[in-house]
């Protein structure tokens, strides 16, 4: 029988009219680390998002790992320059897109596009050879935008953003 089919495509479409579009780039803001603008590209080819970490160093406290870096969120740019720390979550392997495998802390925070923030986890690595600081990986989009690949910041610029 077709219905339980029909039903779930039904179920889809409502959804997908219900979410909003994003571009296959997006400005996104990272509030805990105080940066209201941050390139990011969109990629569902990647499950984990990734956040550039310079200076990674991870620390244990008090029987937790906490991660202290540097957030900067200009590409090709070391300033501005924020300093930042996390806890651990945890830790993942990740195949980098040159196919190396990687282990990298992963942290959990806010991000913030098109009005609607969520928890997110980040691993940290360093990005400066990548076209952009941050990596949105399906799992952070999954249910709460479409994604237009044909487009690029329809959330705004840096200036209409902040």
């Amino acid at each position: 029988m077709r219905l339980p089919g029909l039903l779930a495509d039904t179920w889809r479409l409502l959804l997908a009219r219900a979410l909003r579009t994003i571009g296959w780039r997006e400005w996104v803001a990272l509030p805990a680390f105080g940066i209201g603008a941050i390139k990011a590209k969109v990629d569902t080819g990647a499950r984990s998002s990734a956040l550039h970490a310079h200076g990674l160093r991870i620390e244990r406290r008090d029987g937790v790992d906490v991660a202290t870096f540097v957030i900067q969120p200009r590409q090709r740019s070391a300033s501005p320059s924020h300093p930042a720390e996390a806890l651990v979550s945890g830790w993942r392997q990740v195949t980098t897109s040159a196919g190396h495998r990687e282990l990298r802390p992963v942290i959990v925070t806010t991000v913030e596009l098109m009005g609607v923030a969520w928890p997110i986890e980040l691993t940290l690595t360093r990005r400066d050879a990548m076209g952009f600081r941050m990596l949105l990986g399906r799992r952070a989009v999954r249910r709460r935008f479409v994604i237009d690949p044909g487009r690029s910041f329809l959330a705004g610029r840096p200036n209409e953003i902040t």
